[in-house]
């Protein structure tokens, strides 16, 4: 009895001459192989053409700053426990005075690491973050010859000054993100209506 009507029975009739010598299958694969000189090419030119990814593509972490271009991120450790390949690790450190232009929190990132070998760009980093402080970029991270150079440091992964150089700092947010965040220009001329 046949569960599905998927089953076919194998058919066992003896070959005919052209199926003897494989002529015919060797002409039905080369007409295939040619029919694909005439199709569009899928190859891209990099560097000169850049590919165009979708609007929930997860790449490269980036390590957010607010509108005053102080770090966002206080150390709180939610990112490297909701991460599970636990590429991600980090030290927290207290804020001294005077450095209140330089971090959000009183408490910050002294060390904060990602290794990009163990990464698999999931995401619970971005979600499991309270403060916005990391989210993952459209870029992807690139090559490299030595382990040592895929162990992204704060610094590398820190989104450049927004006051300093705004145009970096809208690049570096990405396409997904600038909608969401004003120019920090904008939000001081809101402050002073």
């Amino acid at each position: 009895m046949q569960l599905t009507q998927r089953a076919k029975q194998v058919n066992r009739r003896p070959m005919t001459a052209l199926e003897k010598i494989y002529l015919w299958n060797i002409i039905k694969g080369m007409s295939i192989t040619l029919s694909h000189f005439f199709k569009r090419k899928v190859t891209i030119r990099y560097p000169e053409q850049k590919r165009t990814f979708s609007e929930v593509f997860r790449g490269l972490q980036v390590l957010n700053r607010d509108e005053e271009g102080r770090e966002r991120c206080t150390a709180c450790g939610l990112c490297a426990v909701a991460c599970p390949a636990e590429a991600i690790t980090m030290e927290a450190a207290e804020r001294l005075p005077g450095e209140e232009h330089l971090y959000l929190e009183e408490k910050y990132a002294a060390k904060f690491e990602i290794n990009m070998l163990r990464c698999i760009f999931c995401g619970l980093c971005e979600e499991a973050c309270p403060k916005d402080a990391i989210y993952l970029s459209q870029s992807f991270a690139p090559a490299n010859y030595g382990r040592k150079g895929f162990i992204y440091k704060k610094e590398d992964l820190l989104i450049p000054h927004p006051k300093e150089n705004p145009e970096a700092y809208r690049k570096a947010l990405g396409e997904k993100k600038q909608a969401a965040v004003p120019l920090p220009n904008a939000s001081l001329l809101e402050k002073g209506n």
